[in-house]
């Protein structure tokens, strides 16, 4: 991923060093396994511990001329340990040091995403706390609706979010497995007990059954998850973006000192990491359907899922990081403009009450349909000429038949939409 939208933690779990480490350490762990069982002599596991050194050009050189990682990889490392290299790989295939290894980065990156995820949690929850009983004006269709609260709006992403925390926890099991078990899966010249070995000492799972790969089903659960938290980064980002529009303003990204909007117009503020996460959301919904293709592959294994692993998997998950680390930022420090929200909620014109005026004349005894048509048609009147709800319906006689000025005056109080806010907040952990 490029270094814009790139940070440096998890960059570096799939920088090519640390995936030559990580091969080195199953390499010896392997060798550790058979030691125990009689195959790697004492001595021999010592050399290999004390010289198995690796070097990334070196590494580069040899698979130009071999065209195989692993293989270029093992060469490098009998270059340096000598004859006592012939213990190293012994009984496994390149899969099983790729997918091991692969389950190490993909469960480091999700350590970095589950701090990322329950930061802006955090900052969710406090925003919703903060704004509990803060109105503003709901909207459906882009359209006024009834009013509910900032703190609400924050609060439903709060659980969002909560519910894709979750589902990431149990995706991320999925994918921490070790799979040792030869070319095809079949244990034919390795003892299983390699495998079980291998998979305690990296704090990971045996997989039940390998072919000559993990199944890539695992990997499938833990992306689709990743493609549905960005859009929910993308679904936040949207509600900033439309609050901070010109006509609302009721809600601004936080704009510095120095910062600059425009190359043209100086007054420009605009929601632009709001924007750039919107963007970066596409990219990882897109990557999902080549993820879910790799599920699919020829008997015990092709390769034609190695290439896009070998970039989407770092490219969306450094980009979930960024995203997240962005978005918490952007929640954090938000400006929430409550003034901006009661006043475009007067601008409704008392329309939001529509639905309660509908109600209380059903209770007085029209049908749902005649109360329907005497309530919009005051209300389309209101809307299309820019006039008070309430005084409109006040001065008709087809309604003061049926509700008194002070009952109107009931029916438009603002605190009536709120009253159940606390039992809705008392979902939220204390």
């Amino acid at each position: 991923m490029i270094p814009r939208y790139s940070r440096k933690e998890i960059s570096k779990i799939w920088e090519p060093k640390n995936k030559f480490k990580i091969w080195l350490k199953i390499e010896i762990l392997i060798c550790e396994a058979l030691n125990k069982l009689g195959k790697v002599p004492e001595k021999s596991l010592k050399v290999i511990k004390k010289k198995a050194k690796f070097d990334e050009n070196r590494i580069d050189e040899i698979e130009q001329e071999i065209k195989h990682d692993v293989i270029a990889f093992l060469t490098n490392l009998s270059e340096n340990i000598g004859d006592d290299s012939r213990f190293i790989h012994k009984g496994v295939t390149s899969s099983d040091i790729l997918d091991t290894a692969l389950s190490i980065q993909l469960k480091e990156s999700c350590l970095i995403i589950k701090k990322e995820l329950e930061k802006l949690l955090k900052v969710l929850k406090e925003k919703a706390l903060r704004y509990k009983k803060t109105p503003c004006i709901g909207r459906s269709h882009g359209i006024y609706a009834e009013p509910t609260t900032f703190g609400l709006k924050m609060l439903g992403k709060y659980f969002e979010f909560k519910r894709s925390y979750e589902r990431f926890l149990e995706a991320e099991k999925n994918i921490s497995v070790c799979a040792i078990s030869g070319a095809v899966g079949t244990f034919a010249n390795i003892d299983p007990f390699v495998q079980d070995y291998v998979a305690t000492k990296l704090k990971i799972r045996s997989e039940e059954v390998s072919t000559q790969i993990i199944p890539r089903d695992r990997y499938a659960h833990l992306f689709s998850v990743i493609a549905i938290i960005a859009s929910s980064l993308e679904n936040l980002a949207i509600e900033i973006r439309h609050l901070q529009r010109s006509e609302l303003r009721e809600v601004q990204e936080f704009f510095s000192d120095k910062q600059k909007g425009s190359s043209a117009m100086p007054h420009k503020k605009n929601p632009v990491l709001s924007e750039n996460i919107t963007g970066i959301a596409r990219i990882i919904r897109a990557n999902i359907l080549p993820i879910l293709e790799n599920v699919s592959l020829w008997h015990e294994r092709d390769i034609s899922h190695s290439s896009v692993e070998r970039v989407i998997f770092p490219d969306t998950l450094i980009l979930l990081d960024f995203s997240l680390n962005r978005m918490s930022d952007v929640i954090k420090n938000l400006i929430v403009n409550e003034k901006s929200m009661f006043d475009n909620l007067n601008k409704s014109k008392g329309l939001y009450n529509s639905q309660r005026v509908l109600l209380r004349l059903i209770e007085k005894g029209l049908t749902r349909e005649k109360a329907y048509r005497k309530v919009q048609k005051i209300a389309m009147d209101s809307w299309n000429k820019n006039k008070n709800f309430k005084d409109l319906l006040k001065k008709n006689k087809s309604i003061k038949d049926f509700l008194s000025s002070k009952e109107i005056d009931k029916i438009f109080e603002l605190e009536y939409h709120f009253k159940n806010i606390d039992h809705i907040f008392n979902k939220i952990e204390k």
